[in-house]
């Protein structure tokens, strides 16, 4: 004969529905923030290499503005007879910031170093409004993978000519191969780099 086992149906329910306990809840919280905190600090990360990328394409977009300007023939209102549309932008090294866009009235592939206004050849003092900054000037020469810093960096545009005249104060030897422009934040890391070739070519990395 069969045996049957009485079950108190009651306290079966109740313990299938008790829910968790608190180590069990102490776990899976616990779990939780690990992931939040991988989550949050990739976030930041991955917004920071956008912030970078992005000052770097607005930079790169300006020199290509100042390109086109020259060749386009646009004339600047302070020019005399006889000018050379020229364009150019101007980086100084401690001026992490800002950087400078000109029209090189003299044609003579320098900026003149004066503020914006009052007969200046600044058109334009574009200021930096994100966290990010200008970390680094410098050339790179044939031969020598090593990049030599500079105290400043103008890069001129003058009509009907493609190239970019770099220049600086500090002396830029004859075997030029680029000038490199560092974008960062302020800890340093991450970084984009835009390389400017004699030859008019621009490259953002």
């Amino acid at each position: 004969m069969k045996k049957f086992k009485i079950v108190n149906l009651k306290s079966a329910l109740a313990r299938r529905n008790r829910g968790m306990t608190y180590v069990e809840l102490a776990v899976v919280l616990s779990i939780f923030s690990v992931l939040s905190s991988v989550v949050v600090f990739n976030h930041g990360d991955f917004q920071a290499k956008v912030d970078v990328k992005n000052l770097a394409s607005d930079v790169g977009f300006k020199i290509i503005t100042a390109q086109k300007a020259a060749l386009s023939g646009l004339w600047a209102s302070a020019a005399l007879p006889g000018w050379k549309p020229a364009y150019g932008l101007y980086f100084d090294a401690t001026e992490q910031k800002s950087f400078i866009y000109f029209a090189d009235l003299n044609n003579d592939t320098y900026f003149d170093g004066l503020a914006c206004g009052g007969g200046s050849e600044c058109l334009d003092q574009i200021a930096i409004a994100t966290n990010e900054l200008i970390s680094g000037l410098e050339v790179v020469y044939l031969g020598n993978p090593n990049p030599s810093g500079l105290d400043d960096l103008m890069v001129t545009f003058t009509r009907p000519d493609s190239g970019a005249d770099l220049k600086s104060s500090t002396p830029i030897g004859p075997e030029l191969d680029y000038a490199l422009i560092t974008i960062s934040t302020p800890r340093g890391a991450p970084t984009a780099q835009i390389k400017l070739y004699p030859s008019g070519r621009i490259e953002i990395n």
